[in-house]
Order: structure tokens, then C-alpha cells, then sequence
């Protein structure tokens, strides 16, 4: 149920009539008439542009066109006025049983209410974290975590099928690394010095891969070359290190559906397959790059390199895949995966990186388009850093992790709900600061307190309601007599919740998650304004004494808020809160 959506179905059937009888001329593109909030709530409870799209292609003045289009839309019984203003805009106020009876609706909807099929069914993946497998993830990786969830969850619930992907890697001289810093804690577990020179990991999350990798290989290791041993604990380490993220997520409430690993593609010839692919498109050749701009290193020295022609498709060069000694570039095993999640039929490439791949964008993105000829869009969403603060000062590093705050530290600082809310209170291209202390005071400046405490506060309406043996089931209550809902902070307080299916769709098309927390803050005031209005106005308060009928339908309106607030808090990821410690 969308209300926006079901006005706009209005508009245009009127507009079909007019057009049936001559008002206005056959053929006219519809597509862009919308139904949406005025931006002045006194002009109205919706506007509708329909007169000003159409005044052109109709060869009409858009006032006459929103004239007569008013005066058929108020003949309408969910219209209550269609007033025209300015050059050709239309203002509508809907009738009352039309908000009361969007209560019912909520609550026979429940937590579908605000689903869409705008999706359609579009296979979208959704990349996102794919931490280097090198150590336990850090702040950084918390924001992309959860902004890359909620996206997930967003789109699933905008009618997307969403595959969650965790790109492993595992490919670079990275996970050499590792392996050399795990033989340095296997050395240290069987009694010998650690060696943790520079340039290697120094965490203290090392020291159980040196004793899982002894429990496993005894001392057998400890005399051979280093040729002998670096795959094998390459392999241990890197599936250490997976089972820690995957054990962070978790902890975080994420999920992934498919990880992929980028050593798989080295070994598969995927690399070679979609070189040649764009080969045989025109789009790589052997070439020389421009010198960078700025100041020329004193080493450089112009090489002939295997080039990908990304300027054909957006670049503002053209990228090497492949180095003068016959090497491939970082660019290149990645070039295989996005081609691979082309040819897995996704309809939709979603990447969240971290701020500083910016410089990465268009070549990706050039790739894409190169190698599904433009059918398949690549979106990639940047996280700006994060910055934390706890008794005034900036939190200290991990010593666990040698040198940065870790996923974990945040989660058991915070809290699942807490972090996952806080991290999407900005827009993920905006840098934010996460306050321990002010994310976990009790006060309205905290909005993850806000929203929990507004559906709290339903849920304590429901249990005192109980007491009083006032039914107050969802089925009940939607058969109440909604009408008693007649109050103008009533009805303001339903127009709020009617606006959540347009929300979820706009969120979506934009790929902002971030709309769904800002949305249930300002439904969470809502709230907690109506329910303060009571302290003064008794007729306010969601439970009458003494009058079963009268309570039943004003609980029925808190009930639906309660249910937008439990939709919305699922699309982030946290758990509403059925009472306030």
C-alpha cells in the first residue's frame, strides 16, 4: 500500500479522461507526472506537476490544463480540495477516512507495509567490506559493513533480488605477508624468538595462528626454506584470518552469501579470458602511458605496457594490465571478477569502497561497461573515514591489532544496534564521528535512543492497554472505528507514516540507506510530540478510561508507528526495543 503511488494512479486516469474527451491531445508521454509532499505543508497534503510536464506537448497553458484537471479530481471522494496554484501546480488535500483507513491498511499489512515491487525482481549484487585477509577488520570496515547490509536489505525490501558478495584478497604480495608473519608467531609458539621485522603484521592476533599452525605441523617446519613452507601457511593464515571476519560480521549482524576468492581467477585463466574478451573488442593494445602528472618521479621512464582503452567508455586514461615483464597489473584479476558477475546474470553491480579507491571509479566502471556493452551499470559507493572519540579524546589503537581500533573493540564498546544505527546517521560520502559516550546517552541528541524509545513507548501503550483488558491485537485494532482518529495531530501523525512507502522507493532508486534513519528520527519526534501533547490534552492519550472504543483506535495509530519503526530499524539492521532500561 502506497499512497503517493494510489493519488498518482488517480492523476492519471483523470488525465486518460481529459484525453478521452478531448480536453487534451492523444500520445501524451505520462512518465513524468508525480504525485509527491508540497514543498509548503499549508498548500497541501500532496502536489502533483501533471499540468506543467504536460503544458508543452500539449500546446496548452498549464493553468488550464490544472483546472480542469482539479475539477475533475474533486469530484473524487478521497480529494477534499484540488486547489491550482502559481502558474499551473496542483495542490490536494485528501479526506479524512482516507488517513484514518490507512491505519487499517498498516496494520493488515504489517511488516509489508512499504514494500515495493519497484525492483521487479533485478538481480543486483551487492560487493561490499572485502577486507584484505591480512588481520581482523577495523573502523573503517565497520561503515562499509553496515552501509553495504543496509543496502542490501533495502533493496530486498524495494523488490531486488540481492546477493551479498565478500571478495576475498587473497591474490597480492599482501598475503605473502601474512604467511611470513604467522611463521614469525609458529617460530615464537615453539619456543623461539619472533622476528616481527618491518613490514610485517606485529598484532597480537598472530599469536593463535603460530600455535594453531605448531598444533598442526609440530616443529616440522622450522628448518626448511621458506619455498617449502610459504604456501602451506599462506593457506592456514588466510583461512585463519577469514574465519576471524567472518566471526566479526557476525558479531556486526552481517551476512554474506558468496565469498569469492581473487586467487581463483590467477589459476583459472578468468584473466586471460576477459583480456582477450576486450581484445577482441577493440579495447587493449600495446602502448606507452603519458608521464603522471606534477613532479616526475626521478625513476620513471616511459615503458610499453598492455593497455585497456577505459577512455572509450569515460576514463581519463587509458589503464595497463598487464606490466612490460609479462606480470598482471591489481587491475586485472579485478577486471575478471566484475566480468564474472556479469556473466552470473546480475542486472545491477553495486561497490562500496573505502574513500581512498576513489581513483579507482571510472577505470572499474569502464570495464564494466566495456565488457557487458553497457548493459549492466556499476555503482560504486565510497566510504568516508570514521572518526572515534570516548571521554573527550580520540579512542586509542588496538593492541590486539598493532595499530588500529578493530570491528570487535567498536561492537563490544557500543553494541551491535547502537553501531550499526550511528553509522548511517551520515551519508556514506560524508566523514562522521562516532562519540562513545554520546551514542550511548539517553537523550533525544542520541537518535538511536530516540527511535528505540518511541517504539518502546508503543509497546508499553500495548502492555497498559492489556491491563486494562482492552483487545488490542493487530486484527482488532484495524477493525476499530478509525474515524475516531479525527484530531488534527492525529491525522499530521498518519500523514507521517503514509510518506514511508514513498521513502523506502526513493532510498532505494538512490542507493541511500541512510533516508531510512533519518526517516524514522523524524517519525520518532513525531511521536514523542503527539504523546507530550497528551500531558496537556487528555482527549490525546492513546488509552481512554473507560472507553474501549475511542482507545482501540487511537492505539491502532500508535500501533502503526510502532510497525513503520520495526520495518525500518530491519532494514538497518537493529532490533526495536520493547522497553527502555
Amino acid at each position: 500500500m502506497n499512497l503517493f503511488n494510489d493519488i498518482r494512479a488517480l492523476v492519471i486516469s483523470e488525465i486518460e479522461a481529459l484525453v478521452a474527451a478531448g480536453t487534451l491531445p492523444a500520445g501524451l508521454d505520462l512518465s513524468a507526472v508525480a504525485v509527491e509532499p508540497p514543498r509548503d505543508a499549508g498548500h497541501g497534503d500532496m502536489a502533483t506537476n501533471a499540468a506543467m510536464v504536460l503544458s508543452k506537448p500539449a500546446g496548452l497553458k498549464p493553468r488550464d490544463i490544472a483546472e480542469a484537471l482539479a475539477a475533475r479530481l474533486a469530484a473524487d471522494a478521497r480529494i477534499a480540495s484540488a486547489e491550482v496554484a502559481g502558474p499551473g501546480f496542483l495542490n490536494l488535500r485528501l479526506a479524512a477516512p482516507v488517513w484514518q483507513g490507512l491505519v487499517g491498511g498498516v496494520l493488515r499489512d504489517g511488516p509489508a507495509y512499504g514494500r515495493s515491487t519497484m525492483g521487479q525482481g533485478q538481480k543486483v549484487n551487492v560487493e561490499f567490506v572485502s577486507a584484505n585477509p591480512t588481520g581482523p577488520m577495523h573502523v573503517g570496515h565497520v561503515r562499509g559493513a553496515v552501509f553495504g547490509d543496509a543496502l542490501a536489505n533495502l533493496l530486498a525490501f524495494a523488490g531486488h533480488a540481492v546477493t551479498r558478495e565478500y571478495y576475498i584478497n587473497d591474490g597480492g604480495a599482501q598475503v605473502d605477508v601474512l604467511a611470513r608473519s604467522a611463521f614469525e608467531r609458529y617460530r615464537e609458539a615453539n619456543g623461539l624468538n619472533a622476528d616481527i621485522r618491518e613490514g610485517l603484521y606485529p598484532g597480537d592476533y598472530l599469536i593463535p595462528v603460530g600455535e594453531a599452525l605448531k598444533a598442526n605441523y609440530g616443529t616440522t617446519l622450522l628448518d626448511r626454506p621458506e619455498a617449502d613452507w610459504l604456501d602451506d601457511v599462506r593457506a592456514f593464515a588466510i583461512a585463519a584470518m577469514m574465519a576471524m571476519i567472518r566471526a566479526d560480521l557476525a558479531a556486526l549482524g552481517v551476512r554474506m552469501d558468496v565469498y569469492t576468492s581473487e586467487k581463483s581467477f590467477h589459476h583459472s585463466g578468468r584473466i586471460e579470458e576477459a583480456i582477450s574478451r576486450l581484445r577482441g573488442m577493440g579495447l587493449i593494445y600495446e602502448g606507452t602511458l603519458e608521464p603522471p602528472k606534477g613532479k616526475l618521479p626521478e625513476d620513471w621512464e616511459a615503458r610499453e605496457q598492455t593497455l585497456f582503452r577505459s577512455t572509450a567508455h569515460g576514463d581519463d586514461v587509458d589503464r595497463p594490465v598487464q606490466k612490460s615483464d609479462g606480470s598482471w597489473t591489481y587491475f586485472a584479476p579485478d577486471i575478471a571478477y566484475h566480468w564474472d558477475k556479469v556473466e552470473r546474470g546480475f542486472d545491477q553491480l553495486i561497490d562500496v569502497w573505502g574513500a581512498d579507491h576513489g581513483g579507482y571509479v571510472k577505470r572499474m566502471r569502464a570495464a564494466v561497461a566495456a565488457l557487458s556493452e553497457n548493459r549492466v551499470p556499476l555503482d560504486v559507493k565510497l566510504i568516508q573515514l570514521v572518526k572515534l572519540f570516548k571521554n573527550g579524546e580520540p579512542f586509542k589503537m588496538s593492541k590486539r591489532a598493532g595499530t588500529f581500533v578493530t570491528l570487535r573493540d567498536v561492537v563490544e564498546q557500543a553494541g551491535a544496534d547502537v553501531t550499526r544505527f550511528v553509522m548511517l546517521t551520515r551519508k556514506n560520502d560524508a566523514a562522521l564521528d562516532f562519540d562513545f559516550d554520546k551514542v550511548l546517552e539517553q537523550s533525544k541528541d542520541n537518535p538511536v535512543f530516540y527511535v528505540q524509545y518511541a517504539h518502546a513507548r508503543v509497546c508499553s501503550v500495548l502492555r497498559r492497554a492489556a491491563e486494562a483488558g482492552i483487545a488490542c491485537d493487530d486484527a482488532t485494532l484495524a477493525a476499530a472505528d478509525l474515524t475516531r482518529l479525527d484530531h488534527p495531530a492525529e491525522l499530521e501523525l498518519i500523514r507521517k507514516i503514509a510518506e514511508w512507502p514513498r521513502l523506502v522507493e526513493i532510498a532505494a532508486r538512490g542507493h541511500e540507506p541512510h533516508r531510512v534513519a533519518f526517516y524514522l528520527y523524524e517519525l520518532a519526534s513525531d511521536l514523542h510530540g503527539h504523546w507530550n501533547r497528551g500531558n496537556d490534552d487528555t482527549s490525546l492519550r492513546f488509552v481512554q478510561e473507560g472507553e474501549v472504543e475511542t482507545s482501540q483506535a487511537k492505539i491502532a495509530l500508535a500501533r502503526a508507528v510502532a510497525v513503520v519503526i520495526s520495518a525500518g530499524l530491519a532494514i538497518l539492521g537493529v532490533t526495536p526495543a520493547t522497553e527502555m532500561r
